[in-house]
């Protein structure tokens, strides 16, 4: 579906920190607009992690259908380059079908892998980190600079030759992948262009004013998720013993630090309490991210005098930012 005022068809973005009332704004949204949800959640992707990452429950699903939900099992790591690849086929699939799509959700890395796109480098290999290291040090940096510049002119022109954790990493990367870094760097920018010329993107955040709103209903939504058998779910997938503590699926925000509880690490209470830090801290992250972000419309979930502000009052001042 185009807009108005473009030819290029509209994505909608709406981001936010934890807690601070998406899920809801989304599903209100898409009674006044022709839109359909794509899920942006790290978390959401994952079968079985429903209480502690606030899944959408089937009623809210029936009312509002989100894609990207349910998509992997917890012992199967998903990336950010996966999920730009995915995305972007159910905005292609929700287009043809007329309609908008609204993107929700609070993984920031997402967002930004979809509009800057990804450059897929390949993990740290210790073995020829220490390689390039033992040669920096028997001839110097300059010299492994050099051997960077043999290969990559564009990348090394833009390190100073004593820059020794930027010139081991971009050498490092072209050993391990056979591709430059210039060259990755460039297929992450024809993604990105690719992005913004194919769509009119309108990027809207939500959070209150008072960061001490945003931590007591943190609080309390940790407590009712405890209430809702969040511990119970962990143990289910505890007790499966093909998953351990290093996958992503249970390094999520409350997940951990259950897991913890489970493997006697933590008391009930010492899990509880560090399960409302973590996911404090998870929203203050995604704020800075969000505090950084070009071409934000920010919507106030109350005033500045702290007064709860209506759902209808949001979703008009929503509906002002589209064109």
């Amino acid at each position: 579906m185009t807009s108005a005022s473009s030819n290029k068809p509209l994505v909608l973005f709406l981001m936010g920190p934890t807690a601070s009332g998406k899920t809801d704004l989304a599903i209100a949204l898409r009674q006044q607009l022709p839109v359909e949800l794509i899920s942006v959640d790290s978390a959401l992707v994952y079968r079985g992690l429903d209480v502690g990452s606030a899944k959408p429950s089937a009623q809210e699903q029936a009312l509002a259908p989100h894609r990207l939900l349910d998509i992997r099992d917890p012992s199967e790591p998903y990336s950010a380059a996966e999920f730009r690849e995915d995305a972007l086929r159910e905005i292609d699939e929700i287009h043809q079908q007329g309609k908008i799509p609204l993107l929700v959700g609070g993984t920031m890395m997402y967002f930004k892998a979809l509009l800057e796109g990804f450059a897929d480098l390949p993990a740290a290999d210790l073995e020829e980190r220490a390689k390039i290291e033992a040669d920096a040090l028997t001839h110097g940096w300059p010299l492994v600079h050099e051997q960077l510049r043999e290969v990559d002119p564009e990348c090394a022109a833009t390190i100073h030759p004593n820059h020794s954790q930027r010139i081991s990493r971009a050498l490092e990367v072209y050993r391990v992948s056979g591709r430059t870094m210039s060259a990755l760097r460039a297929e992450q920018d024809r993604q990105a262009d690719d992005l913004m010329s194919r769509y009119q993107v309108v990027q809207i955040a939500i959070a209150p004013h008072d960061r001490g709103v945003l931590h007591e209903r943190i609080a309390r939504r940790f407590q009712q998720m405890i209430e809702q058998g969040f511990v119970d779910e962990v143990r289910g997938l505890y007790q499966r013993g093909d998953l351990h503590e290093d996958l992503p699926a249970i390094r999520a925000v409350g997940y951990r630090q259950v897991w913890k509880y489970l493997n006697n690490e933590y008391d009930s209470d010492e899990m509880i309490e560090r399960g409302i830090i973590a996911t404090r801290q998870l929203a203050k992250r995604q704020l800075t991210w969000l505090r950084g972000w070009d071409q934000l419309n920010w919507v106030y979930t109350d005033t500045e005098d702290g007064r709860i502000r209506k759902k209808t009052t949001l979703i008009n001042e929503i509906l002002n930012f589209l064109p």
